[in-house]
C-alpha cells in the first residue's frame, strides 16, 4: 500500500505551531513591510491600513495583514491600538462629581450644626469633599436641649444660613418639639428617625441583619455595646466609622437630611 493506515504517522504532535506575535502599531514604532522592504515609523491609520513614513518623509499605506511586518527582523502582526476609554469623572464618597483641586476657600458665614462629635466625623467621612468645596463648616452642638435659644443667638439671616441635623426627629419626641420651636426662614432643621447616628450606619457593614434593640430608658450606645459584647464605646465607634466608605453604607433618611442641609446652606440669597 502507498499509504499507511495512520495519516498522521510521522507527524510530531509535540512540536508546537509557530505563532506570529501581535503588536500594537503605536505611533513612532519603526517596522518594515515584509513584502516590499519599505521601512518607516507608524504615523497614522487610514481605511484599515497603517501609514508608515521613512527617513526621507515618504509615506505609504500597508494593510494590517497577519505577519506582514518585521520588527527588528522578526515577523509580527500589527494591530491598531484600541482607543482609550473615556475617563470617568471621579466621584466623592457622597456620590457627587469631585471638583478640580482648588485653593482653600474662606468659610461661609453659614453653618451646619450636628449633635455631637460622632455626627461630625460621619459627615466628614462621607461629605467632607463636598463641604470643603462649598466652604461649609460643620460644628457639633453637644446636644439640642437649648436648640431654639442657640438658633436665636446665631441669628440666621440672608448670607448667613443655618442648617441643623437632629437625631431621633420623630413626631411626638422632644427633638420634634424643639425643632418646631425654631422660627426663622434662614434656619432649617432636618433629621432622621434613629436614636443615635450610629444606627444610621447600615448594620450589614458589621455583618448584622439589624441593630440590637436597646430597652427604652437605657443609654443607647452602652446598650448596643453590651448587646454586642463590646467593652469600650469609643473603640466600637472607631471600628464602625472605618466600615463607612460612601453614602451607600448609610441609611437613606440620614443621607437625604444631610443633602437637604448642604443645599439649604449653600443656596444664594437674592
Amino acid at each position: 500500500m502507498r499509504y499507511s493506515d495512520d495519516v498522521l504517522d510521522g507527524f510530531d504532535r509535540r512540536k508546537p505551531r509557530r505563532v506570529t506575535p501581535e503588536r500594537d502599531a503605536e505611533l513612532g514604532l519603526v517596522v518594515e513591510d515584509a513584502a516590499s522592504g519599505f521601512c518607516g515609523a507608524v504615523v497614522g491609520f487610514e481605511y484599515g491600513a497603517v501609514t508608515l513614513e521613512d527617513r526621507q518623509g515618504r509615506r505609504r499605506h500597508f494593510p494590517l495583514d497577519p505577519a506582514a511586518f518585521l520588527l527588528d527582523g522578526t515577523p509580527v502582526t500589527l494591530r491598531r491600538p484600541q482607543a482609550p476609554a473615556p475617563a470617568q469623572p471621579r466621584r466623592t464618597a457622597s456620590g457627587s462629581v469631585a471638583a478640580a483641586p482648588a485653593r482653600a476657600k474662606v468659610a461661609r458665614a453659614g453653618r451646619i450644626w450636628v449633635e455631637g462629635l460622632h455626627d461630625a466625623a460621619l459627615l466628614e467621612r462621607v461629605w467632607g469633599d463636598d463641604l470643603r468645596a462649598e466652604a461649609v463648616v460643620v460644628e457639633p452642638m453637644h446636644g439640642v436641649d437649648d436648640l431654639p435659644g442657640a438658633v436665636r443667638e446665631f441669628a440666621p439671616e440672608p448670607g448667613r444660613r443655618l442648617g441643623v441635623l437632629v437625631d431621633h426627629l420623630v413626631s411626638g419626641t422632644k427633638e420634634a418639639r424643639l425643632a418646631q420651636a425654631v422660627d426663622n426662614p434662614y434656619a432649617l432643621i432636618a433629621g432622621h428617625p434613629y436614636v443615635d447616628v450610629w444606627q444610621a450606619v447600615k448594620p450589614s457593614r458589621l455583618g448584622m441583619e439589624e441593630w440590637p434593640v436597646v430597652p427604652y430608658g437605657h443609654p443607647w450606645k452602652e446598650g448596643i455595646c453590651a448587646a454586642l459584647g463590646v467593652g469600650e464605646p469609643a473603640a466600637f465607634w472607631r471600628r464602625l466609622l472605618s466600615r463607612v466608605d460612601s453614602y451607600h453604607d448609610l441609611e437613606t433618611p440620614l443621607v437625604n437630611a444631610v443633602e437637604r442641609l448642604i443645599d439649604f446652606v449653600t443656596t444664594p440669597d437674592e
